[in-house]
């Protein structure tokens, strides 16, 4: 089980996990150990609720294919054991993210103050400038 929430968990069949070989250097052992994993998690047939789904499929991430599978590769570690839950962690951790509410964005206007400065160095720049031009003997 794979808790999220308080209320909401996946179950072990929702979820599955394949041992593949490891990228990258690690001498004569990468060679012949499985401890990389690769999770693959289907949004729309899983147990999630309909809100958790909505949102998870409108998350633009590149773990997220078009058809709503999530696939997690997960290699940092050396055990099997290891990689598995960092590759659970990363489903949760996203799954979360997913449900999280962002704050609504209130527009600010700037001060009179700021304005106000805002002009005059502009005036003062534009004085600077138009001494630059060329001096008539």
């Amino acid at each position: 089980m794979l808790r999220i929430s308080n209320t909401v968990e996946l179950a072990e069949h929702e979820i599955e996990i394949t041992q593949i070989r490891a990228q990258g250097a690690g001498g004569q052992n990468v060679n012949k150990v499985a401890s990389a994993v690769h999770l693959r998690f289907d949004i729309p047939a899983s147990s999630l609720p309909p809100f958790y789904k909505e949102r998870l499929m409108a998350l633009s991430d590149q773990r997220i294919s078009k058809e709503g599978v999530v696939i997690i590769k997960a290699q940092s570690h050396r055990t099997l054991e290891l990689n598995k839950e960092d590759a659970l962690a990363r489903l949760r951790e996203l799954i979360r993210r997913a449900i999280k509410q962002q704050k609504a964005r209130k527009p600010t206007r700037p001060t009179k103050g700021s304005q106000r400065r805002r002009v005059d160095k502009k005036v003062k720049k534009g004085k600077t400038k138009a001494l630059r031009g060329k001096v008539k003997p």
